[in-house]
Parts: structure tokens; C-alpha cells; sequence
């Protein structure tokens, strides 16, 4: 019964999405659902060549649509990569003759360790390498994009700041404690980066997806058990699905959200609070 919830047309936003994780999981569905929003896509991803045809299927999709995707296959979290990646959006937006900016910045980045941080087996746990890589690539790196989005003067009135967290961030699971923090600290992130951007016109939110079947999720311990145990307690009768982040991520890029800013919004079908 829930597939019919998702809506068929949606609201026309237009402009500039800049997604980073774009080629799979929440960032393709949402790429995805802002190019039908009207929306061109600007992709940061990194694949190799066994899954780069997951970002030219995603690309492919963009384009059948009628909106341009400028893809970049790139290590978000190298910041030579990250500056290159803007100056060149910046140059071809001034090569246009326009004055083009970003309607949406989503981070959507899932690379970190699974290792537990006790093990009877101390090379099985997570080191301190470990755990500074996770918590910079999924964490720290929103806040290293956002700076220089403001620096290229990409962000601007009316433009929007994603991230997303999980219920990860306040709740313990087998091998997730380095990404736990890390969504710790992309929380608060999104807390002071909505009080320091607000004199900007820019909003920026944390968007608390329900357990959703991604390729992400699939690499935790036991998540079929987590997948299982969602199910059970969703009042919706299904688990959350990356269209259904997708469209609300469309809904909230537009204009008449400008005054939402700081939050945590949960998009799981009633999953977080259900008994």
C-alpha cells in the first residue's frame, strides 16, 4: 500500500544541486529527484572502474530528464580534489554568463570503518587512523565543503546545506561506534553551520533517515537483523526507502522553507518513535 505515498509530481525547484556520494544509495535517489524537480546536478563520487557504471547509469537518468550532470569521479575528502572540484563548477557557472549559485549542498558521504573499538583480537579494532578517517570523511568534510562553497561564493540566499545522519548517532550497534561519532559530529556541525550561514539567507538541516537497504548499510555487521528489526517496529509496514528521503530532501529545497534551519528531521515513516 505505501508505494502509492510516494508522489508523482513533484514540486519545481530548479537551479543547482551539488551532491557528494551522487552515484549511489540517498545521493543517486536524490540526484534523481532533483533533476524531475528541475534541477541540474553537480556529482562528487568515487568509483572504480568494477562500479563506475553506476555513476553513468545515474548520469544517463539526469540527462533523459533534460538537466545537466557534471559528474566528478573524486575522492570528496582530499582537499586538492574538493578545490578543483569548485573552482571548476565556478568556471563553467562564469563561463555561462550567468550568476549561477547552489541551490543545495548535500553531503552524503558513507566511507568509514566497521571495526568494533574492543576486540579480544587488538588488530581487529579500530585505530586511531581508523577513526580520524571516519570521522573526516563523514563528518569533519561537510564542514570543509561548506567553507569553500562560501569562499567560491557557490552558496547564497536561499541556498540549502543537507546532511545525512542515521539514528546511529544516538543509538549503539555491533562495529558502528566510528561512524556513530562521526554522525555525532555532523549533527552538531549542522547545528553552528546553521547559526553562522543564517546572516548568509543559507539553511542547513540533518536529514535522519529510517534504516534504509543501501549499499552502505548492507557493509554493517547484522544488517539484515537491523533491516528485520526496522520492519517490525515501522507503523508505515515497510522500511524506508531512498526515494522516500529523495522526495522530501525536493521538498525542502524549497523557497517557502527558508525559515527551517538547525534541525534534525526524521524521515522514517514513524520508525524512530514507534514501540
Amino acid at each position: 500500500m505505501n508505494q502509492e505515498l510516494i508522489p508523482q509530481d513533484v514540486p519545481q525547484v530548479g537551479g543547482w544541486a551539488l551532491i557528494l556520494g551522487a552515484s549511489s544509495g540517498f545521493g543517486e535517489a536524490a540526484a534523481v529527484a532533483f533533476a524531475k524537480a528541475g534541477m541540474n546536478i553537480v556529482g562528487v563520487h568515487l568509483d572504480r572502474r568494477a562500479t563506475q557504471e553506476n555513476a553513468d547509469r545515474v548520469v544517463r537518468q539526469i540527462q533523459a530528464l533534460g538537466r545537466q550532470a557534471w559528474f566528478f569521479n573524486v575522492n570528496a575528502a582530499d582537499p586538492e580534489r574538493r578545490r578543483e572540484v569548485l573552482q571548476e563548477v565556478a568556471r563553467r557557472f562564469d563561463a555561462r554568463g550567468e550568476q549561477e549559485r547552489l541551490r543545495v549542498l548535500l553531503h552524503s558521504l558513507a566511507f568509514g570503518t566497521l571495526r568494533p573499538l574492543i576486540a579480544e583480537d587488538p588488530d581487529e579494532q579500530a585505530n586511531q587512523k581508523q577513526l580520524e578517517m571516519t570521522l573526516d570523511v563523514m563528518g569533519n568534510s561537510l564542514v570543509y565543503w561548506t567553507q569553500d562553497c562560501v569562499s567560491c561564493a557557490l552558496l547564497g540566499r536561499d541556498s540549502r546545506v543537507f546532511a545525512m545522519t542515521s539514528s546511529g548517532a544516538t543509538a549503539a550497534w555491533k562495529g558502528y561506534g566510528a561512524v556513530s561519532a562521526a554522525k555525532c559530529a555532523l549533527e552538531s556541525h549542522i547545528r553552528q553551520l546553521a547559526l553562522e550561514l543564517a546572516p548568509l539567507g543559507v539553511t542547513a538541516n540533518a536529514i535522519c533517515a529510517g534504516v534504509t537497504d543501501t549499499p552502505a548499510l548492507r557493509k554493517i555487521p547484522q544488517s539484515a537483523k537491523m533491516l528485520e528489526m526496522a520492519l517490525a517496529r515501522n507503523p508505515m509496514g515497510r522500511v524506508t526507502r531512498p526515494e522516500d528521503v529523495a522526495a522530501t530532501l525536493v521538498v525542502l529545497s524549497h523557497p517557502a522553507t527558508y525559515w527551517m534551519t538547525g534541525n534534525t528531521i526524521c524521515v522514517d515513516g514513524g520508525e524512530m518513535h514507534a514501540g
